[in-house]
């Protein structure tokens, strides 16, 4: 065998070597991308269910605290003691809303800011620092559950989830209420 068949030999397998190894070398950095994308997708699905279940939690003080005030509701609770629950359901809601801030998508915060504002105006009317009646008490409510329904859509969207939760196969639901309240008979 001659020196450029040797040559040729080594080159071979120096070049099969070399291909062997960025082959490897892009295949587990995209598996370690995917692996980083898959992991996040989890926190993110964590942070925006965490952070619905907290502002829902907190719409539920709210109205316990908001019915009191109003003589809508009878509690063996004091009025102090509704205010400490909704006072630690807003600390639970603000954490929850933090992750959804390090974690989310551009849309999903966006989304939770305009929930936010609304959320807060509940807050507002329960503890009565806005005055507001039944009426405008329960289209707050309906703001904020549609809402909420924008904030699952961006999050979905975020997450690459398909399907909607709103729209053609889903209508507009409005809130559910006895029909003696419904009525406007606050008895």
């Amino acid at each position: 065998m001659g020196a450029v068949e040797q040559l040729v030999t080594v080159a071979a397998v120096m070049l099969g070597a070399g291909t062997t190894y960025l082959t490897n070398h892009a295949m587990e950095r995209s598996r370690n991308r995917y692996q980083l994308l898959t992991r996040w997708d989890d926190k993110k699905i964590d942070a925006y269910s965490n952070y619905v279940d907290a502002v829902k939690a907190k719409i539920a003080m709210a109205v316990r605290l908001y019915e009191f005030r109003e003589g809508l509701r009878q509690e063996e609770r004091t009025e102090r003691e509704l205010r400490d629950d909704l006072a630690a359901a807003s600390l639970t809601w603000g954490r929850s809303f933090e992750r959804v801030m390090l974690l989310g998508g551009d849309e999903a915060i966006e989304a939770a800011h305009e929930l936010n504002v609304v959320l807060a105006e509940i807050e507002w009317q329960a503890t009565g620092k806005v005055v507001g009646s039944l009426d405008e008490w329960r289209q707050r409510h309906r703001r904020v559950f549609r809402l909420i329904n924008a904030f699952h859509e961006a999050a979905r969207e975020d997450l690459g989830i398909q399907g909607r939760v709103t729209g053609e196969k889903h209508p507009e639901r409005d809130l559910l209420l006895p029909s003696a309240r419904r009525d406007g008979d606050t008895s």
